[in-house]
């Protein structure tokens, strides 16, 4: 019995180790005829990547610390980057990405968040530039799909 569940744990141990390794998949496959542009270009000139969906490719600097439902992806490490969201809120990624490459498939979206939706994206460590009123206006990237590696 001892050596059956030393056994199951090396082998745990090694499937765990193999598995670090695969890339991390959520939402649609990123489709081949969508075009790449650099994340800075994106964040540079969004209102040119608003209409059809473009793939970028960058660095997670944070993401929401309560779901997984949002990454602050950046180009390199130590840039600015910008708040990915997930289509439809129909997946999340894991609360341990930061640090994790990221390649995702989407569009530009400018949002205005009233005083309490910008409370609550702070709470879960978004950094947003607030009105006069509390409200932020913000732009987005919409990922329909994205895929996660070390």
């Amino acid at each position: 019995m001892k050596r059956t569940l030393t056994l199951a744990t090396m082998l745990l141990a090694a499937t765990t180790l193999f598995a670090a390794d695969e890339p991390i998949v959520r939402g649609a496959a990123i489709s081949k005829d969508a075009p790449a542009v650099s994340l800075a270009t994106v964040i540079e000139k969004p209102a040119e990547y608003s209409k059809s969906p473009v793939v970028v490719e960058g660095v997670i600097a944070s993401s929401c610390d309560k779901k997984g439902c949002w990454m602050q992806l950046a180009p390199e490490e130590g840039k600015p980057g910008i708040r990915v969201t997930f289509k439809d809120y129909g997946f999340f990624i894991p609360l341990d990405a930061k640090g994790m490459k990221a390649r995702a498939e989407g569009v530009t979206v400018v949002e205005t968040h009233t005083k309490a939706q910008a409370d609550h994206l702070e709470e879960e460590g978004a950094k947003l530039t607030r009105n006069a009123d509390g409200s932020a206006v913000e732009t987005s990237f919409v990922a329909n799909g994205v895929v996660l590696s070390r």
